[in-house]
């Protein structure tokens, strides 16, 4: 049995991301292989407890609240100095950004694993300066972590050319979607397959623009379903440039399992226009759902969908998608592929079993024999 902590997350049952799920979905599978598995949450997390389904929950005081960004680097100093008072095994960092600054006071017994996410600094979200420190960041996590996982080979490719690091590649996860329930679609007056749709976080790099002006300018008349939420600046000009198209539904965030699954389950066309970072967890999610996907050309979405999408790389191209039909046999046997690449290759035990190898074999490299 390896005793393990999972940091740098907002802490589970997930309220927030694509971290968050990961964290919990290893912690239930790892707990399940008989390991002692903990979490830390920060102290205003909903889960007020000290145990959820076997997980040990560690409570940790987080500022971001009260002071923004920075308590992100407040909260992860004081989870890694409280993490020196424990006897762990095995640290298995989600993410860099905010604690990388902190290597050097992370315990030296436990092996630390870190999950190297996408390419951070070159979201454009962020000013040339906070880019320079993502960069720096990203070179401080290379340097201290004992091991590296990425989640596309996209990332570890880059990892291997800049760094001459060798990373782990061990993809994100999904759930086969197999009990759907048309009568979901109701909350947003929808019927089955007879509206497109995208969810993203609402930031440049997503290309949510180039995929609604594609769709505005498509003689399209199917409700176009947009699910994230628009309350940053970005997602308040999308809402002011498309919000008087009737056909543009905002329906905000959505973090109900079932709602969203059916959601993407019923769709017409699914896309997709995530362009920075590894594997994204939407994608797979979207095809544990049999949505006829849409994606943004690029070479992390290629790497998971080959053949088995449509591509867009501008506005036209998305103008000409839209008014496409996604119940066609040649269209369902790309997504019965796509279902059964989650059932072989991302699924979350499968997934886990990595982790855990990875893990024990780390133990094994720094210590010898366990």
């Amino acid at each position: 049995m390896m005793n393990i902590v999972i940091i740098g997350t907002r802490g589970i049952p997930n309220h927030y991301g694509g971290f968050e799920q990961c964290a919990q979905h290893l912690a239930l599978e790892l707990t399940a292989m008989g390991h002692r598995v903990s979490v830390y949450n920060p102290h205003n997390h909903p889960w007020k407890e000290a145990m959820w389904q076997g997980v040990h929950i560690i409570h940790c005081k987080d500022p971001e609240n009260r002071i923004g960004t920075a308590g992100q680097f407040v909260y992860d100093f004081r989870c890694i100095m409280d993490s020196r008072k424990r006897n762990f095994d095995i640290i298995l960092n989600l993410g860099y950004t905010s604690s990388s600054v902190w290597s050097r006071l992370f315990p030296k017994k436990p092996v630390l694993i870190t999950n190297m996410d996408g390419l951070e600094w070159k979201r454009s979200k962020y000013s040339k300066r906070v880019q320079a420190f993502l960069r720096y960041a990203e070179k401080l996590a290379v340097k201290h972590s004992d091991e590296l996982v990425a989640d596309s080979r996209g990332i570890e490719s880059y990892l291997k050319e800049k760094y001459k690091a060798n990373a782990h590649y061990i993809a994100y996860g999904a759930i086969p979607f197999e009990s759907p329930d048309q009568q979901q679609l109701a909350k947003f007056n929808l019927q089955p397959f007879s509206y497109n749709m995208l969810v993203a976080r609402m930031e440049p790099e997503n290309n949510i623009e180039i995929i609604l002006e594609g769709a505005r300018l498509s003689h399209s008349t199917l409700p176009f379903l947009i699910i994230g939420n628009t309350e940053n600046t970005y997602g308040k000009y999308l809402t002011g440039k498309y919000g008087t198209d009737p056909r543009f539904i905002f329906g905000g965030p959505v973090y109900e399992p079932g709602l969203i699954n059916n959601l993407r389950y019923f769709s017409n066309i699914y896309f997709h226009g995530h362009s920075v970072g590894g594997t994204n967890p939407s994608l797979l999610e979207a095809m544990a759902c049999m949505c006829s996907i849409a994606a943004h050309h690029n070479t992390f979405n290629e790497a998971i969908l080959g053949a088995d999408a449509l591509y867009f790389s501008s506005a036209e191209d998305v103008s000409q998608i839209c008014g496409q039909k996604s119940r066609t046999s040649a269209v369902q046997i790309e997504t019965q592929h796509n279902f059964e690449k989650i059932k072989a290759l991302y699924s979350w035990s499968g997934i886990a079993g990595q982790y855990e190898q990875l893990m024990k074999e780390s133990l094994k490299r720094k210590y010898g024999s366990q």
